[in-house]
């Protein structure tokens, strides 16, 4: 059983990964594009700062089936379904974009950076007050700006809207017919004179041509009080806000805001399908459209997301291949040198020397000094990978030493990975292999434990990753929710009935193989019953 340890951890030193699409921002349209991306099996990694437009609020409104949800769920929602396909959402800031050769370098906060094919800029904006004492600490709750977010819920009620646009009455008639209590105050640059104005007196709404001095509270209520001693008493706020689009990482690229047509801000400029004026890079949600809700932003990040897929597959077609973003991953990584030490998992040979030699299929294999312990001591052994470098490696080695490994060039979500062929030892130490929702990858590797075979999955415990905390200063450049874990290929287990768990527990590494990640594994033995 696994019990709860303390344990401690160093942050891991920078890195560099690579994917298909980088997507800078986590919320609605961040999340919908790399949903549709995920889904396209395109190797898709989110980074997230933790700061979306719609935070102070408590609840959105107006989406069509999650009416009234809290921002907070919706976005845990999308990340989870993000992830069900394979999708990372890292906690971290992107603080500059380049080019790299044909690939875009994403500089993260803490160090490392993202080498992808594509980016996708859903980073949102920043909404900006006017200069008044005490519209901000209530921004998003009492103080609204958009009748349709918020209308309903101050319906009725006492509701002042301070103007200082005259961009600003465009909204007055929406608050007029929700709210027969509604006072309007022309703070700054407005003319009373003006015939929106004179029409809303006429109709009966009181307008007050005088500076808004503060918001405070007072008797249970907020008080809007007046340059020259007047205050009026209300249950809201309705104020326009500025904006400005959060791009300041794209300098790198030359991209930057350009003024919206209203004149109230900035925006980062993309066509219909999401392309800016950077070829590769794409923007959506309300870093391009201010008047979208997030109903509407997680429409165009879908939109957006369909598109890059386009793109890529237009891009792979005319290079004749079908690249796996995955795969590129892994060999960029086994590409700059050798990075194991060449001595086996201990954890394997603990659990492995005493059982008798057969057949054994070594999952994730990487550069197989698993895989090369295991034929030295009579095992006939097959090792499987993603990565077509780190099989070259294992083949090189093992015809130095005389040994004869079988390599199999595979992803472990394929269909039959394993060619249906069963083993009396399946290990896999360390494997990353994304989630899929029909958990094809757990099956497989189940269905390739031959009866009375023992399947052995040695796993980083990565509970230090959630207990951390997000942190936007320092990226942490793994997602642990987006991997298959040693808990649910256990409650696989359980679910089949057909085995008999001999160990599932947490243990600290093995002598010498400590990391920057992590100090403890978790161990899973177990042997199908029917041998």
């Amino acid at each position: 059983m696994v019990t709860d340890t303390p344990h401690a951890h160093t942050a891991a030193p920078a890195r560099t990964r690579r994917c298909d699409v980088a997507v800078i921002g986590g919320s609605a349209a961040g999340l919908a594009g790399a949903l549709q991306l995920a889904r396209q099996r395109r190797s898709v990694i989110v980074v997230d700062d933790g700061t979306p437009r719609n935070a102070p609020a408590d609840h959105m409104h107006g989406y069509l089936g999650r009416e009234s949800t809290p921002p907070a769920e919706l976005r845990a929602i999308g990340r989870g379904e993000v992830r069900s396909y394979g999708g990372e959402v890292l906690s971290g800031r992107v603080v500059d974009v380049s080019r790299e050769g044909d690939l875009f370098r994403v500089e993260l906060s803490g160090g490392s950076a993202l080498l992808a094919r594509r980016v996708l800029v859903a980073s949102g904006l920043t909404d900006v007050l006017p200069e008044i004492d005490g519209l901000r600490e209530r921004w998003g709750r009492s103080v609204i700006h958009c009748p349709f977010c918020h209308g309903w819920e101050v319906r009725d009620q006492r509701v002042v809207q301070i103007v200082t646009d005259p961009l600003n009455l465009h909204a007055t008639a929406l608050m007029r017919h929700l709210t027969d209590r509604l006072s309007v105050v022309l703070h700054e640059g407005v003319d009373a004179h003006d015939t929106a104005v004179q029409a809303l007196e006429a109709s009966g709404v009181p307008v007050h041509a005088a500076a808004v001095e503060r918001v405070t509270d007072a008797d249970g209520a907020l008080r809007i009080e007046l340059e020259g001693g007047a205050h009026l008493a209300a249950d809201a706020v309705l104020v326009g806000a500025r904006f400005q689009a959060r791009v300041e990482a794209l300098g790198g690229l030359g991209l930057g805001a350009t003024p919206h047509p209203s004149g109230w801000g900035d925006v980062l400029t993309a066509d219909a399908t999401g392309r800016t004026a950077v070829e590769g890079v794409f923007a959506a949600g309300n870093v391009v459209d201010p008047a979208v809700q997030v109903l509407h932003a997680a429409a165009n990040g879908s939109m957006v997301g369909a598109q890059i897929a386009f793109s890529l597959a237009h891009e792979d077609l005319a290079a004749g291949s079908r690249p796996s973003g995955v795969e590129a991953e892994w060999d960029d990584r086994y590409g700059e040198g050798q990075i194991w030490s060449g001595n086996p998992n201990g954890t394997l040979v603990a659990e492995v020397s005493m059982l008798a030699p057969g057949r054994a299929l070594d999952v994730g294999a990487g550069e197989g000094a698993d895989a090369l312990w295991l034929a030295e001591n009579g095992w006939q052994v097959t090792a499987s990978d993603v990565s077509s470098r780190a099989l070259d490696r294992i083949r090189q080695e093992a015809r130095r030493r005389g040994l004869d490994i079988r390599t199999w060039h595979v992803d472990a979500n394929s269909v039959h990975p394993y060619a249906g062929e069963t083993f009396d030892l399946v290990s896999l130490q360390y494997g990353s292999f994304t989630r899929t929702p029909d958990g094809r990858g757990v099956r497989s590797l189940l269905e390739a434990v031959a009866p009375g075979g023992t399947l052995l999955v040695v796993s980083h415990d990565t509970a230090w990753a959630r207990d951390a905390g997000d942190s936007a200063e320092h990226t942490r450049m793994f997602d642990p929710d987006a991997y298959v874990g040693v808990t649910e290929i256990a409650a696989a287990l359980a679910a089949d009935g057909g085995w008999r768990i001999e160990v599932h527990e947490k243990r600290p590494r093995p002598a010498g193989a400590a990391s920057g990640d992590h100090v403890e594994d978790v161990v899973l033995r177990a042997v199908r019953l029917g041998g």
